[in-house]
């Protein structure tokens, strides 16, 4: 073994190139395989380490305060299947008047509890301290981060209701309320629901946790189970952001693998293949056929371990920030988003592994290869398919110098083809990405007006009037009135709470000119009458409501039914649309704040700014520019694995013809003693690759194609439109042509001016 290191050593110091394409090719193999492994583990750990963390509730669930007493709640902590329980506690729902910290006008969901721990439902403080007293309150912090202690001390203003003090916030995997008092507090607050936090022994399915919940109250009053929140939704939830994300990540990591598998064997294979003469030497010397093999599977793993551990560390390192870009504004109960354990141990042994079982076919042929043919082994010419090629070429009107580049190829199909499947997998991801960055401008695009939002705030000054002067109906005329003012849309935001979910919702009501909202509608129609709405796919998944599904929405105590007549392209998990007839019937007297002006094409912009600033000082104009995290994040994505991939597929072409110009140094070197210029052996050696390039865009675009739509038609948070998928036009498709031919000739460059520089004395040296 001692020889075989020694030998394995000087064959890795000799061939130090060669070693080198090894070791990058499974480092950028190994980083396009770790992040894709990475999202798709990270689309739940979050949320399963802080569940966890915080002993989450699988159910929470509201009764009747009037129908079951405290002591009855209290027994079903003892049935049968019930792993623990917290409570029960006061739960009131609280009207506010008006927008209070982050919070837009509406219901807000307290529950009196004595302390934050607890056997369920462990409450994470993130600021400040716990409600001890009357008069105080912690706030649930809604999105991820950490909120600053200078909003410590607001005060809050119900209607209806006493004053509360803001004490803390702090987060709740469960959502089991958007704040908390003290039990003191609850009583003064005549609470009309009790809340029972569960855990159940079975818990994995909906149907476990419906089939506890029964068994835990089935000895309570009928008809006194309010609600019943699972934890399965909230956790369908905090995924849909990475559900945008999963199916192109999954397709990239395959496409990843895929070529990585390709290119590795290519690499490989050629390594062993190229190094007859060596194999034929040491079996001179003594060396055993096991041993031969033992030197060629040690000299390739050398470099692909080293290529692998600096993949795993770079993927590592890239990871986290790409991570915490996907999951930007999710509540995390505290926990850090991070990478898993097990992608790195995968690609760790994984592809240490690949690598060696992809040598050991051409390893075993080193080892069954005698001696002598060894030792003789590229000291003639070869004939068969590839020569006979060559000559059929060479009768037609190419130069000579193409003929032999373009029946190269066919010298070794093997090799030519490992080549060729990589540059079509390099042609599919640069179509996929293509595609994908189309539809997703198409997405956000719109009819190119500009757009100017208005908000309406009594404090939207500074030392000077404050007071707004003109009443909600009165600013729409006024804004429609003013020159260059094309479409004027009204919004009002406020939480509303869901008939049988504890966790309030956000709900846009519209009035004005909709039809740029109603472009968004792809089943049903925009809601056109009181008691409608429509909903992105998320709320309807999370909810678990389609077109034609009836809802009941509250606010300050009233309700009214409403019928989703309309699914949206997209939307937020937790908010959904209607419009001002709906809202009349729950709050007559609400009064919108927030305008979207759509401009005449032409409009001076700065003018109609002013305008609206000289109207009244209490509104804030700001111009509107596109925005789409979802968008930016997906192609930022494509672009790095496009430009892994790539260089993967560049690599394996770098690979061949390196591996070539070795062959074929002799051929070379008769060649230029012949009278073939340097500037022939370039245009011979692009040539032999030239072909495979145009051969793997015909056949890359098409795939590319596919994959685009399987990706788009499988996005989980966001269904496109028609319109937005048919992104492919002849030119586009004609530039994606040279997608394939642009990677082979950047792999085959520096191959290329190598071999052009031969000298004809270095190349003959030894004949």
């Amino acid at each position: 073994m001692s020889a075989v290191w020694r030998a394995s050593r000087a064959a890795v110091k000799r061939r130090r190139l060669q070693t080198f394409v090894i070791g990058l090719v499974v480092l950028c193999s190994t980083t396009t395989i770790l992040l894709g492994l990475g999202l798709l583990a990270a689309a739940s750990a979050p949320f399963d380490n802080a569940f966890a963390q915080q002993r989450g509730a699988h159910t929470v669930a509201s009764f009747d305060a009037s129908r079951v007493s405290s002591a009855q709640l209290a027994t079903t902590a003892r049935r049968p299947g019930v792993e623990a329980a917290a409570g029960p506690f006061g739960q009131a729902v609280l009207e506010m008047p008006e927008d209070w910290l982050w919070m837009p006008a509406g219901s807000l969901s307290v529950v009196g509890r004595p302390e934050p721990d607890g056997p369920v439902d462990r409450i994470h403080l993130l600021e400040g301290r716990w409600a001890t007293a009357p008069g105080e309150i912690v706030v649930n912090w809604p999105v991820a981060g950490t909120p600053g202690r200078d909003s410590l001390g607001t005060e809050l203003r119900p209607r209806g209701g006493p004053a509360l003090t803001v004490v803390g916030f702090a987060t709740s995997m469960s959502k089991s309320a958007g704040g908390w008092v003290s039990p003191e507090q609850m009583e003064r607050l005549r609470p009309a629901t009790r809340q029972m936090l569960f855990r159940f022994s079975d818990a994995a399915t909906e149907r476990e946790l419906r089939a506890g919940l029964t068994t835990a109250t089935a000895r309570l009053p009928a008809d006194s189970l309010v609600t019943a929140q699972s934890y399965l939704a909230l956790k369908r939830a905090f995924a849909a952001q990475a559900d945008a994300y999963v199916p192109f990540m999954t397709l990239f990591g395959v496409l990843g693998l895929l070529i990585s598998v390709l290119i590795v064997g290519n690499v490989v294979s050629g390594a062993v293949v190229s190094g007859h003469r060596h194999i034929g030497v040491l079996k001179a010397l003594g060396f055993t056929p096991n041993q031969v093999m033992a030197v060629y599977l040690t000299m390739v793993s050398v470099p692909a371990v080293i290529g692998c551990v600096l993949g795993t560390l770079i993927g590592n390192a890239a990871t986290g920030p790409i991570l915490r870009v996907a999951f930007a504004g999710i509540d995390t109960g505290g926990a850090e988003i991070g990478t898993s354990w097990w992608p790195s141990v995968l690609c760790l042994a994984g592809m240490p592994a690949l690598v060696v079982v992809t040598a050991l076919i051409p390893a075993v042929r080193a080892h069954r290869l005698p001696a002598a043919q060894a030792i003789t082994a590229g000291s003639s010419p070869r004939t068969g398919r590839g020569l006979r090629v060559q000559r059929r070429l060479g009768g037609t009107r190419l130069p000579r110098a193409v003929s032999l580049g373009l029946g190269r190829p066919f010298a070794r199909p093997g090799r030519s083809l490992l080549t060729m499947a990589a540059i079509v997998l390099g042609v599919t991801t640069v179509t996929l990405t293509t595609g994908l960055t189309s539809t997703l401008l198409a997405f956000v695009d719109d009819d190119g007006a500009t757009r100017v939002r208005v908000e309406a705030k009594a404090d939207s000054t500074a030392g000077g009037d404050t007071t707004r002067r003109l009443s909600d109906r009165q600013t729409e005329q006024r804004l429609r009135s003013l020159p260059g003012a094309d479409r004027v849309t009204v919004r009002g935001l406020t939480r509303v709470s869901l008939a049988g979910h504890t966790e309030p919702v956000y709900a846009n009501f519209y009035r004005g000119d909709t039809r740029d909202l109603a472009t968004h509608v792809v089943d049903g129609h925009w809601p056109d009458g009181a008691g409608q709405a429509a909903a992105g796919p998320a709320f309807l998944n999370q909810h678990g409501l389609s077109v034609g599904d009836r809802i009941t929405v509250r606010l300050n105590g009233e309700q009214t039914p409403v019928t989703i007549v309309g699914r949206l392209s997209d939307g937020n998990a937790k908010a959904l649309d209607s419009n001002w007839q709906t809202l009349r019937r729950l709050d007559s007297s609400f009064q919108a704040a927030e305008y979207t002006v759509r401009l005449t094409q032409g409009a001076d912009v700065r003018k109609y700014v002013d305008a609206i600033r000289a109207a009244d000082p209490a509104l804030r104009p700001a111009v509107l520019r596109p925005d789409n995290t979802v968008t930016t994040t997906v192609v930022g994505f494509s672009s790095v694995f496009t430009v892994l991939l790539t260089v993967v597929a560049s690599l394996g072409v770098f690979n061949t013809v390196l591996l070539d110009i070795r062959e074929r140094r002799r051929d070379l070197g008769m060649l230029k003693s012949i009278g073939m210029t340097p500037r022939q052996v370039m245009t011979m050696t692009m040539s032999s690759v030239a072909a495979l390039g145009v051969v793997g865009g015909l056949l890359g675009i098409p795939l590319g194609i596919v994959a685009h739509r399987l990706v788009v038609d499988n996005v989980g948070v966001i269904v496109f439109p028609e319109f937005t998928k048919q992104v492919w036009h002849l030119p586009q498709l004609a530039a994606l042509m040279l997608a394939g031919v642009t990677i082979a000739v950047l792999g085959a460059l520096i191959p290329a001016r190598s071999a052009a520089r031969l000298t004809i004395a270095k190349v003959l040296h030894n004949e």
